[in-house]
């Protein structure tokens, strides 16, 4: 709490607001009470100037509503005044869990009715807001980030759609391809790496596991996840290895090439420990085979470790393979939907990102650079070390280590 008071002792750049898109809102009520809290408990000689109006809230969610009509139809109310506001919109493009009636029929939201919610807050806010900055953890679109032939370009066009009507700037999470921010050169864009969540993760949920290159290996799905594997490998000193796809270019099934085989380039796996680093499981197809493939190398563990978990077709084929022993555990983090049933899964591990978006978003407030919350490396070496010690005081180290089944 020091270190958050002694880093942000400047004037915020207007009075904070949060507003929840639909499916958002439980992960804003964390970041709310962080908020809350930490400046409960900040100490500053300025907090009752005029600046600092409406610095201590009890709370900084707008109180908003998505209605709709019976035709499908929708608008967005603020109820509250927003002039002058310092506005963070946090919003899902991905959770299919929220439904709607349009003609006495139930729908479930897609990812194009979520933005048609964002646009829609955005416009009643009506210009009124100092600066509006869109979370949006799983870009909208993202995989649909270049343009082979005749297609549509639709995440750039998203984009610059944002900023036409106001958004100074986006913070998005493990982007499909960052450099989609091209398509807004004079905007702000973060793409952030949950990279310090996950190894926390890692350590409370696997306290045996050895950051060490002997018994631990990172692992790239794909080529175009080599950049976030070579960071992995670089701050935790660990080997990579990685897959590639080679795939049918005669044939296009679901507007791509289908893969033929995933094969492996890498040293010698045999009793080692694996991450699995992507930034999405969709199907989960592509990854199960790749985990399947890293048994046949032999193996020990399988840690999978995504951003973004959304199973778009059930969790039956990951149950199988979790008893068949394929892999060990799955990390995703909650920025976006988790499926009740998902939760229950005895394989899954939840990585709460909470208080780390609380972090950018108290931070950028204050309009504080946010370099060091961007580039955690610094407090991964202070975890893996505070995690061999605990290891050591456990006994869980050298040859008394006990591999999980």
């Amino acid at each position: 709490m020091a270190e958050i008071s002694d880093e942000l002792n400047t004037i915020p750049f207007g009075p904070l607001g949060i507003i929840a898109l639909p499916g958002c809102e439980d992960i804003c009520k964390k970041v709310d009470r962080y908020i809350v809290n930490w400046r409960e408990a900040r100490d500053s000689e300025h907090k009752s100037n005029l600046a600092f109006s409406g610095y201590q809230k009890s709370s900084y969610i707008i109180d908003v509503t998505f209605n709709r009509f019976g035709t499908g139809e929708g608008k967005a109310v603020i109820h509250e005044s927003v002039r002058g506001y310092d506005i963070f919109i946090v919003c899902d493009m991905f959770n299919y869990g929220i439904s709607f009636l349009m003609y006495g029929k139930e729908y479930f939201m897609s990812p194009d009715d979520h933005f048609a919610n964002l646009k829609r807050a955005i416009s009643a806010i009506g210009g009124k807001a100092r600066r509006i900055t869109v979370i949006m953890p799983m870009l909208y679109e993202g995989r649909q980030h270049k343009r082979s032939g005749r297609e549509s370009l639709d995440c750039a066009i998203s984009l610059q759609e944002l900023c036409r009507m106001g958004v100074e700037n986006i913070i998005t999470f493990d982007a499909h391809d960052p450099r989609v921010q091209n398509a807004i050169p004079l905007k702000g864009f973060e793409n952030v790496q949950p990279t310090y969540q996950m190894v926390k993760a890692l350590t409370k949920n696997v306290p045996n596991i050895r950051f060490d290159p002997e018994h631990l290996t990172i692992i790239s799905p794909d080529e175009g996840g080599m950049s976030r594997c070579i960071y992995y490998s670089t701050v935790l000193g660990l080997q990579l290895g990685m897959f590639y796809k080679r795939r049918d270019y005669s044939r296009v099934v679901q507007g791509r090439n289908p893969i033929l085989a995933h094969e492996y380039l890498g040293a010698n796996l045999d009793g080692k420990d694996c991450l699995v680093i992507d930034d999405m499981i969709s199907s989960g197809d592509s990854m199960l085979e790749v985990a399947g493939k890293l048994k046949e190398h032999n193996a020990n563990r399988i840690f999978i470790c995504t951003s973004f978990g959304l199973f778009c077709n059930g969790l039956k084929t990951f149950d199988e393979a979790y008893e068949a022993g394929i892999f060990t555990k799955v990390f995703t983090t909650n920025l976006v939907y988790r499926n009740p049933d998902l939760l229950s899964r005895e394989w899954y591990c939840e990585v709460d990102m909470s208080k780390y978006l609380s972090y950018i978003v108290d931070t950028l407030n204050h309009d504080v650079s946010v370099s060091h919350l961007l580039n955690p490396a610094d407090k991964i070496s202070v975890r893996l070390a505070e995690h061999k010690a605990k290891q050591k005081a456990d006994g869980l180290f050298d040859e008394q280590i006990t591999m999980m089944n």
